[in-house]
This record gives structure tokens, C-alpha cells and sequence, in this order.
């Protein structure tokens, strides 16, 4: 039998043997991440804004592991970085557009869903600018805010601001501090426009070109400072107390350092962009290795 690339049988047994599957363990990872940004929606539509938060969070951190877990176990693939685009689009840019607007942008009409939209554009923008950047954008850092610190911005003002007002509401002097300065019972309603102004300012940070570091210089090192390891518990350990307000305001400071180093960097006279145009040009030494 004619075995040669014109044979249809052997063309059909060269395809099979070429086929590649699915690495299960990454895409699993990945796979649950965008169930906790489906679950937040669905939460969010039941009222259960406080389950909702949560559930971006823990899409958060299931995001955080499916990429190490892939390259711990060599099953990288292209396949892989596609699924975890889709899964943060949704989790991180479609659910927390959606949460903010069920929460408290509904009320204000065409203005509460245009910002919502907003949000949810620029994470689109934010991403599909991730993956054809990425091999001319300094590994450093980030350009622009990342989508799942701009996901816990909005989420985290939603999840603090419920949790202030489920556990305070018999509290007497809440309750007297509240009919001070609000005549009566707070709602969310009162807070759109704080919702409006965070959902467009997280939005927009994601499309900037403000740097934002990456923490990625040690997640290739086999070994960290003693010191560092003892920063990661106390901080563990101060979230703890408290993880509604101290996640909230981890993810504040993080979206201001990156103006902070913006205006460091411009002031100094450094190169603020992290985007290589080309690999002739001296300030863009060392973001091609």
C-alpha cells in the first residue's frame, strides 16, 4: 500500500497523530475562575451582593494560579492563554460591570449602564492590548491598571460599603450617625454616584499607559529574602482582621501607585512607557530579553 503524503489514509494518519488534547490541570484552574465570575452574576442578580464580591475574589486568586500551575507543570499552551482571556473577560470585566449596575448604578438611568459599559469596554480593550503586547512591553510592570485590581476596586467598594451597613445597621451610634447625616436608613441608592465615579475611573486606568509593577522578578527566583517572606504573613495577617476594608484599601493603593510612579518617573526624566517601538532605541534596553 502507497504509504506517500498523496495517499488520503496516510494524509488522515499523519493528521490523527499530529492532534494534540487539552491540558486538563491549568485549564481546570482557569475553568473555576470563570465560574466564580458566572456565580458573582448570578449572586448579583439574587440580591446576594455580599456572595457576589466574593465571588470575584475567588476568581482572583484562582486567575493567579492557573498560569504558575501551567508553567510548574510544562503544560503551557495556546489553547491555555485564550481560555484565561475569555474566563477574565467575564469574571473581571463583564461580572463586576454588572454587579456595580445591579448594586447601584440601575437608579441613574442611562447614566448608571453607560458606565457600566464603560468598565466592561475598556477590560475588553485592557486585555486584547495584553496579548499583543506581550512581547514588547517591559515584564516588570503593567501597562495600565490590570483588569483583576480593577475588578476588586469596584467589587471591594460594594463588599466594604454592604458589610458596613449589614453589621452596623443595630449598632446605636451607627444608627444615630446615619439619621444625622442622611435623615433616615442608608441605601445603596444613596451611593451611586460613588459607584458611577469608581466604575469609570477603575475602567479607564485599565486602558492608560501608566505603569504598574508587576511583581513578576520573584516568581522566577527559586529563593526570596527572609524579610519578604515575613512582609507576605503580616500581611496575610492584616487582612484577616478585617477583609473587607483591607483588601479595599490594598487595591486603592495599588491603583494610585501607579500614577505615583508615573509622575516619579516623568519628573526624574526617565522613560515612562513600558511599550518598545522598535529595538534600536537606547531607553528601550532589556525589555526584548
Amino acid at each position: 500500500m502507497d504509504f506517500s503524503p498523496q495517499d488520503p489514509e496516510a494524509q488522515g494518519q499523519l493528521v490523527r497523530k499530529r492532534r494534540k488534547g487539552i491540558y486538563v490541570l491549568p485549564n481546570l484552574f482557569t475553568l473555576a475562575a470563570l465560574f466564580g465570575g458566572f456565580y458573582s452574576v448570578v449572586m448579583a442578580m439574587n440580591g446576594r451582593f455580599d456572595l457576589a464580591t466574593i465571588g470575584v475574589f475567588a476568581a482572583m486568586v484562582l486567575d493567579s494560579l492557573d498560569g504558575r500551575v501551567a508553567r510548574l507543570t510544562h503544560t503551557q499552551s495556546a489553547f491555555g492563554e485564550q481560555m484565561d482571556s475569555l474566563s477574565d473577560m467575564v469574571s473581571f470585566g463583564a461580572a463586576p460591570a454588572l454587579i456595580a449596575y445591579e448594586w447601584a448604578l440601575r437608579p441613574l438611568g442611562r447614566w448608571g449602564w453607560i458606565a457600566a459599559f464603560v468598565y466592561c469596554a475598556c477590560a475588553a480593550l485592557r486585555l486584547a492590548r495584553f496579548n499583543v503586547n506581550t512581547g514588547v512591553v517591559d515584564k516588570r510592570y503593567f501597562q495600565g491598571l490590570p483588569s483583576p485590581a480593577a475588578a476588586a476596586l469596584v467589587t471591594g467598594f460594594i463588599w466594604l460599603t454592604n458589610e458596613i451597613i449589614t453589621a452596623h445597621r443595630d449598632v446605636p451610634w451607627f444608627k444615630a450617625f446615619i439619621e444625622l447625616f442622611t435623615g433616615g436608613g442608608i441605601l445603596r441608592t444613596d451611593l451611586s454616584w460613588f459607584m458611577f465615579a469608581i466604575t469609570l475611573v477603575a475602567g479607564l486606568t485599565m486602558v492608560t499607559n501608566v505603569p504598574y509593577y508587576s511583581f513578576k522578578d520573584f516568581g522566577g527566583k527559586r529563593s526570596v529574602p527572609f524579610a519578604l517572606l515575613i512582609g507576605v504573613v503580616l500581611l496575610m495577617a492584616v487582612i484577616s482582621i478585617e477583609p473587607p476594608t483591607m483588601l479595599f484599601l490594598l487595591f486603592v493603593l495599588y491603583a494610585l501607585s501607579g500614577y505615583v510612579l508615573y509622575v516619579w518617573r516623568k519628573a526624574t526624566g526617565q522613560y515612562v512607557s513600558i511599550v518598545a517601538t522598535s529595538t534600536d532605541e537606547p531607553d528601550e534596553k532589556g525589555l526584548h530579553d
